[in-house]
């Protein structure tokens, strides 16, 4: 039988192109997969080491207007970012396999350069709004003022464009931020400058669930351990309508795929932020928007009230800090 003999190619035009897949593909992997991957040779260390680097630098991935940086101070600390999918915005439930590169050279590019994604989940078909095509000001029928904060805004219903003035809540995160480690509380959002009372900070994003669904994941996270990768960030908001006979609810579950409003922790004492509903004209759906309830320092953390009531006696441990610390995180039923 002819023997035959093979040798090792010496043709770097093969293993170029094999790097740039990877380039390409490692964005996609999470910190585990890029870990033991980064592992296998030089070239692909350094190319996860961008990627850490680029996910390290903007929580947000290029879908907000300015970047918001991960910072841990803790010297034995290993994770130098929180893993998640990001969205702007509500969004429908995604499956388990889905994915989005995160750290690639330019996957920020791309969403800056296309524009804000469309804040409304929902619209309904033949709604009317304001006919203010050169402008809205304080007298626009949409605008109906609850004290300092909005709750109403103009909407897909209205003449005007993604300019005007009562569209506050719509354009994404306009001042900085920053996500910061704590030792007990673990991440949380911080200001990185100073921001005025009543300034519209983000809208609560994530997977807009069914009652029945939201308390179903609800079961299955308080299965799991307290300390893991996993951080559940379930929202439920009940409102009563003026009939006092029914209640709304809005299911928003970011935990795996949600904004930077996950990180935001709870205090006991009410803490800095307001939780606004807020409603547009032509939307079906309300939206979930924080803003500041007084003026916030630069380098103070960010952070609301979860609720009063706590139906866990031997629940959560509270780390606020507040005089009126409970000592435990509020807990009810889903």
């Amino acid at each position: 039988m002819e023997e035959r003999q093979y040798k090792r190619t010496s043709d770097p035009l093969p293993q170029e192109a094999f790097f740039q897949c990877a380039a390409i593909v490692l964005p996609y992997l999470n910190p585990t997969e890029l870990a033991s991957i980064s592992s296998t040779c030089k070239t692909l260390y350094q190319i996860s080491t961008l990627i850490t680097s680029r996910r390290t630098s903007d929580a947000s991935g290029g879908f907000e207007n300015l970047p918001i940086p991960f910072l841990n101070p803790i010297a034995a600390d290993s994770q130098p970012y929180s893993y998640f999918l990001y969205t702007p915005t509500q969004t429908l439930r995604v499956g388990l396999e889905f994915r989005r590169p995160w750290g690639s050279d330019d996957d920020a590019r791309p969403r800056r350069e296309a524009g804000r994604a469309d804040p409304f989940l929902f619209r309904v078909e033949g709604a009317s709004g304001c006919e203010c095509a050169g402008g809205c000001g304080d007298c626009c029928p949409c605008l109906e003022p609850d004290g300092f904060l909005l709750t109403r805004e103009c909407g897909p219903g209205c003449k005007c464009d993604s300019g005007c003035g009562n569209r506050v809540t719509q354009g994404g995160v306009r001042i900085r931020l920053k996500m910061v480690k704590d030792e007990k509380k673990g991440w949380g959002l911080y200001a990185a400058e100073f921001i005025p009372n009543g300034k519209f900070i983000c809208e609560y994003a994530g997977e807009l669930l069914s009652t029945k669904e939201a308390k179903q994941r609800q079961q299955a996270y308080d299965k799991l351990p307290p300390i893991g990768c996993l951080s559940p960030a379930l929202l439920v908001v009940k409102e009563h309508l003026p009939s006092g006979n029914t209640c709304m609810r809005i299911n928003i579950d970011a935990t795996r795929i949600g904004n930077i409003t996950r990180f935001i922790n709870h205090s006991c004492d009410g803490g800095n932020l307001d939780t606004v509903i807020m409603r547009s004209s032509g939307a079906l759906l309300p939206r979930v928007c924080f803003f500041a309830s007084r003026d916030i320092q630069e380098n103070e953390e960010l952070s609301f009230s979860y609720g009063d009531v706590r139906l866990k006696p031997n629940g959560q441990q509270c780390f606020c800090g507040s005089s009126s610390c409970a000592g435990i995180l509020p807990s009810e039923h889903t």
